[in-house]
């Protein structure tokens, strides 16, 4: 069998960011099949070309093709989806001259690259599986970020035309379920395949040490940390407060590595307020980032208080768990029922200064919990997220598709 994904923020283990869709297309490899993936040239973090992405290559046996995109790291939203268009158009007559494909996987967001996913199946009589990474376009009109009646109708019957069209939907967070239900598509075509993490990526004995040293953290200071997409949905802001509650206590940190469209307008604000207990990383490989975590004493998890963020299951909360840390969880919904059923952390409001810098110091005054509630986490995550054990079901969904072909 062989599959082709298009997904413009691919990422392999030397970069940044999610490596969901390397892991599970690397164990179908270790199953005998072929993997392709047609990705765009840019970091999804900046938005601006990535130089490790100028010429194709094999990551962990998984093929990658790069189209071209109109990179740009405008926060404007016409712009943006001009980058998205360009890639949509570039990677759908790409797809088209990849050889002997069984299958053709679309992710989504964004939606239009799913779109040239699903043309290029039609055309070439193969099947074609949806991925459903969040709920678009329902998160922008949440979030006000998508108002015009006009956009908003051709986004709904985009979405619609696309779960209907595909002949398997597979969703990574069970909180997605119902929307799709509710928009005719079959319950037997959906597919959960949940959000999770390597975890023997992550060995139980890294030295964070070092790293805390390179950026300036004592060993007894304790360390806060966020990691991943510093965008205008994720409310970075709010740490920034939970700094400022914490200016007087001497030995926390709050420690932001990656990068996004909102880091130099955090980096400015943190300086305007004299924020020294503030420290920005520069976005940093997927393979570092054991490294990374272990440097850390606790995790932040942070999306803006917007109501359809209660059915997302974000990456980077499988990641701190794996690595054995709690997390201030600063999210409802789905993913806080896997934070509290793990006893592997504490729940604050989506945008409560005051409760998460409560937990911080909460943490900081015992450090045993913080011990107790790290290895709760990475053993719940062990059980019940291990990439490994979800790439079998996967596997099943699309060796069925490619038996039987286009219906």
């Amino acid at each position: 069998m062989h599959v082709l994904l298009i997904h413009q923020g691919f990422v392999a283990r030397d970069e940044a960011g999610g490596t969901r869709h390397l892991e599970l297309m690397r164990e179908l490899v270790k199953r005998g099949h072929a993997a392709t993936v047609i990705a765009g040239p840019t970091s999804y973090l900046s938005g601006v070309a990535d130089g490790s992405r100028r010429k194709n290559r094999v990551v962990d046996g998984v093929s990658v093709m790069y189209a071209w995109v109109l990179a740009t790291r405008s926060r404007n939203v016409l712009v943006r989806t001009l980058g998205f268009l360009s890639f949509t158009v570039s990677s759908f007559f790409a797809a088209l001259g990849v050889r002997r494909v069984d299958v053709l996987w679309g992710t989504s967001p964004p939606i239009f690259q799913a779109a040239a996913a699903y043309i290029a199946a039609r055309l070439r009589g193969k099947s074609f599986c949806l991925e459903v990474r969040d709920l678009w376009p329902a998160f922008l009109i949440d979030a006000g970020l998508l108002r015009n009646p006009l956009l908003i109708g051709l986004a709904r019957w985009l979405e619609r035309r696309l779960c209907l069209g595909a002949e398997c939907v597979v969703v990574n967070s069970p909180g997605f379920v119902d929307h799709l239900r509710s928009l005719g598509v079959p319950p037997q075509r959906i597919v959960l395949v949940p959000n999770g993490v390597d975890v023997g990526a992550f060995p139980d004995d890294v030295n964070g040490v070092p790293l805390r040293r390179e950026w300036g953290i004592g060993e007894d200071a304790l360390v806060a940390m966020y990691t991943g997409a510093h965008g205008l949905m994720n409310d970075l802001g709010v740490l920034l407060n939970v700094a400022e509650q914490l200016r007087a206590v001497p030995d926390v940190r709050i420690v932001l590595v990656g990068d996004g469209r909102e880091k130099a307008s955090l980096i400015a604000q943190a300086s305007k307020r004299a924020l020294s207990n503030v420290v920005f990383v520069p976005p940093q490989p997927k393979s570092r980032m054991p490294e990374v975590l272990a440097a850390a004493d606790v995790c932040v998890a942070t999306l803006r208080p917007v109501p359809m963020f209660r059915t997302v299951y974000p990456n980077k909360v499988f990641d701190y768990m794996a690595a054995g840390r709690p997390t201030v969880l600063a999210i409802d919904g789905v993913i806080r029922e896997v934070i509290e059923r793990a006893s592997g952390g504490v729940y604050v409001q989506p945008g409560d200064t005051q409760g998460i810098t409560r937990a911080l110091l909460g943490y900081r005054n015992d450090p045993e919990m913080g011990r107790r509630h790290g290895e709760n986490a990475r053993a719940y995550v062990t059980e019940h997220f291990d990439r490994a054990k979800e790439a079998p079901k996967l596997e099943a969904v699309l060796r069925d598709l490619a038996s039987r072909g286009r219906r």
